[in-house]
């Protein structure tokens, strides 16, 4: 079956707009510090423009970057999970961004709900567990929305709650705080939810845990995961 070139149409090249795309999602820019970055290397485009792009290849690209880190020994991601919840603002209303992350801080799954109470955890846990499988260890807060879930669904007894020990998920927020505020907020659910999924995706393929490896190391996954970026939807 002959792939199809998501570029087909658009006369500005690939290598452009998967600039412009990684910039806005993986750096905290607004659409019009993006526009003004790539009018500094030539390229004159609107940040409308900017903004229909990662629109329309956010979630080309991020599904392209799943597939990809799909190819892992079984069960990888399932020794432990932190699951961690925090407040988003959406015009003024309170909704709630879960979030689950495996013991190396990759990003499995972010779900946004409006409430925080037990249908809204089981929704999230149902949602993880269809992709992932069931994990040997959840940590979580003392927030008792999980307990009541986990009874549901049956695993209560990997449930794991103590002092700090939970800091990699509640640490897992903070990439997307800072892209909240150069965003001035969201004004949408929906465009919520798409957003998170995407940087959730970008966050994984880009980050090289470079505390954790020496300078050399660093610079060689530097490399190759800007190397597998620029072929991305590639025809």
């Amino acid at each position: 079956m002959i792939k199809k070139n998501p570029f087909r149409y658009f006369k500005t090249s690939p290598q452009i707009i998967r600039l412009a795309v990684m910039m806005y999602v993986k750096f905290p820019l607004s659409l019009r510090n993006v526009e003004d970055l790539l009018h500094e290397r030539g390229i004159d485009i609107c940040h409308e423009t900017v903004r229909y792009w990662w629109n329309r290849f956010g979630p080309l690209f991020a599904r392209e970057i799943r597939k990809k880190r799909i190819n892992r020994p079984q069960n990888h991601s399932n020794w432990k999970w932190h699951l961690d919840e925090v407040f988003v603002k959406i015009n003024g209303e309170i909704h709630y961004l879960w979030r689950a992350v495996d013991h190396e801080g990759e990003v499995l799954e972010a779900f946004v709900s409006k409430r925080r109470d037990r249908k809204a955890a089981m929704a999230f846990l149902k949602k993880i567990m269809k992709r992932y499988g069931k994990p040997r260890a959840i940590v979580t807060d003392k927030l008792r929305s999980y307990r009541a879930a986990m009874k549901i669904i049956g695993n209560e007894t990997a449930q794991e709650v103590g002092r700090w020990k939970n800091n990699r998920g509640e640490n897992s927020h903070l990439p997307f705080r800072r892209r909240e505020r150069a965003m001035l907020r969201f004004r949408c659910l929906r465009t919520l939810q798409k957003f998170v999924s995407i940087h959730s995706s970008f966050y994984n393929h880009f980050n090289h845990e470079r505390h954790l490896t020496s300078r050399k190391t660093f610079k060689l996954q530097r490399q190759t995961a800007l190397s597998e970026w620029q072929q991305l939807a590639a025809a």
